[in-house]
């Protein structure tokens, strides 16, 4: 059975719970604190607290989210909390380095995150005092390079969101499991599904006004699901994600864990080659950090269209050869390809405009 753990946002409440305890010398020595999440408690070791000055304290936690494939698995949350006189609210929440902004400046502290905070926290403030928290991620500018934040709104970091607190296990096989069963249960009454790939990909079906009845979420299970579906007797599959994601496909790829294969740069290359790209835009690609930025080379080039509706094809032509494969039926598969900003870059040619 996989272990479950916790969102970013449990460890940033609990190492603010242990900087204001300290600031008040009521921290416990053990340094575990409990995190109340409203369906359960969270004990959250701590690793290191300090009084910076009579006002302020600094408590660092480490991120666990069990036995999912997290890039934020061990990642240091700190929280600074200063206490002052009393203002309009008894605690106000501030983004450190590498927790994002919101394009308004906010701090990417999304309702349950603030629900924790405001639970957790406001019973430990004095009456007369406010409670200034600054949730610091050292890596966290870093790590959002690596996801698609900044398609949705989230900038210069990651951002503390989450329905529950707890961090399922959505990479292991029993999460796959799940995924299954809803896919079970949908196509009963809708032959058509659509996937999608992570939340981002979920907001640009919203966009396009695709039903929630014909959603479904893969994970990175996404050959499995193809084969599930053509076994339970879909008719069809339209397949929404990020390129840097969804393109490892056209590769041959139907695992898209980077733990597991990472071939996007070569498969996009791949592709410059195919419609007639020469050899130093080969190249270029082949030396770009990120899929990203292969993309943004390639709308330099006034490459990237052709590139990109050449590899939507290609992943729709090897998701039905894989489907064909393993469960030895025809299913009609489409694919949509967006950027980080949530654009729709690329997508079949049967799919109507």
């Amino acid at each position: 059975m996989s272990r479950t753990g916790y969102t970013l946002s449990v460890f940033a409440v609990a190492a603010a719970i242990a900087a204001l305890l300290h600031l008040q010398k009521k921290i416990d020595s053990k340094l575990v604190v409990s995190v109340d999440l409203f369906s359960e408690t969270a004990e959250i070791p701590i690793q290191q607290l300090a009084i910076l000055d009579s006002h302020t304290a600094l408590a660092i936690t480490i991120s666990d989210p069990g036995d999912n494939l997290d890039l934020t698995r061990n990642t240091p949350i700190w929280a600074m909390v200063k206490l002052s006189d009393r203002r309009s609210s008894a605690l106000i929440l501030e983004a450190g380095e590498g927790l994002g902004k919101t394009e308004s400046g906010d701090p990417a502290i999304y309702s349950h995150a603030r629900r924790l905070f405001d639970a957790n926290l406001l019973p430990l403030i004095p009456p007369d005092r406010t409670a200034i928290v600054t949730i610091i991620l050292p890596f966290g500018r870093q790590l959002a390079k690596r996801t698609s934040n900044e398609a949705f709104g989230i900038l210069e970091g990651l951002a503390l969101l989450g329905t529950s607190g707890i961090s399922q296990p959505l990479s292991t096989v029993d999460r796959l499991e799940e995924f299954r069963q809803d896919l079970q249960n949908k196509v009963k009454i809708q032959r058509n599904l659509v996937f999608c790939l992570g939340n981002n990909g979920m907001q640009v079906a919203a966009k396009l006004g695709i039903s929630a009845d014909n959603i479904l979420q893969t994970g990175n299970w996404i050959g499995a699901m193809l084969v599930e579906a053509g076994l339970r007797g879909a008719e069809s599959v339209l397949l929404i994600g990020y390129q840097g994601k969804l393109i490892k496909l056209a590769g041959g790829i139907f695992n898209t864990s980077s733990h597991i294969a990472d071939a996007k740069l070569e498969i996009i290359s791949a592709a410059v080659a195919a419609v007639g790209g020469d050899l130093k835009a080969i190249q270029a690609v082949l030396a770009a950090k990120t899929a990203d930025d292969a993309y943004k080379l390639l709308l330099e080039l006034q490459l990237a269209e052709p590139v990109f509706t050449l590899l939507a094809e290609k992943i729709s032509q090897k998701a039905n050869a894989y489907v064909q494969k393993y469960a030895d039926v025809s299913l009609q598969i489409k694919t949509i390809l967006f950027d980080r900003q949530g654009q729709i870059i690329a997508k079949d040619r049967g799919i109507d405009n």
